[in-house]
């Protein structure tokens, strides 16, 4: 693990660096954290379960606070601000390892910033988005995307109900997969085993 202090938009961006145990990294993979108001930064159980299930899929994961969290600079920006911060972050990981294929990956709002950056970069390999809250205004933003899309979602998210998920899924075009986990909250307790092996099985 290479603990990382990364220039961003307002100021430096604190971010964690990890390669897989065994052999040199296949790809490479940016992992966004829930909403910085309600407690989310990069430490986030479900955060550190989705990067680990990329790392042992083989990719270097970076993961970052947004601002204004812990040692990050500036102030929460309505997530405006926030699809800078994950610009700036993938920038770095893009320069660290410009040969290897990228995927974008959040947790709830870090989904939506993820969503959002991928619309942005085209040259990504693909997004995953795990309990994307969308139900909230602006989600018909996200229709559009130019690269497949994977959604993770627990059964009995109650705060980011599952039926809005399913809509917005049934809307989209293009290439996408819908993986549902039996978790017991928003948080994927009791399944959060599931959900890592379910980011392994992606590849």
């Amino acid at each position: 693990m290479e603990t990382l202090s990364l220039p961003g938009p307002t100021g430096k961006l604190e971010a964690l660096l990890e390669e897989p145990d065994q052999g040199e990294p296949a790809g490479a993979a940016l992992v966004c954290h829930p909403h910085p108001l309600h407690g989310g930064t990069m430490h986030n159980k479900v955060v550190h379960r989705v990067a680990r299930g990329l790392r042992q899929s083989g990719h270097a994961v970076l993961r970052f606070n947004f601002r204004g969290v812990n040692l990050s600079e500036g102030t929460h920006d309505g997530g405006r601000g926030e699809v800078e911060d994950a610009a700036a972050a993938l920038g770095f990981l893009r320069e660290r390892y410009p040969t290897l294929p990228y995927t974008l990956a959040g947790f709830s709002f870090g989904s939506r910033v993820a969503l959002r950056l991928a619309q942005l970069h085209p040259d990504a390999a693909r997004v995953i988005a795990a309990g994307l809250p969308a139900h909230y205004p602006g989600i018909e933003k996200l229709f559009e995307c130019p690269i497949p899309r994977v959604f993770i979602h627990s059964v009995n998210d109650s705060i980011c109900a599952p039926e809005p998920v399913r809509e917005f899924y049934d809307s989209l075009d293009g290439p996408k997969r819908m993986i549902w986990i039996q978790g017991q909250d928003h948080f994927f307790a009791g399944a959060l085993e599931e959900l890592e092996k379910s980011v392994v099985s992606l590849g």
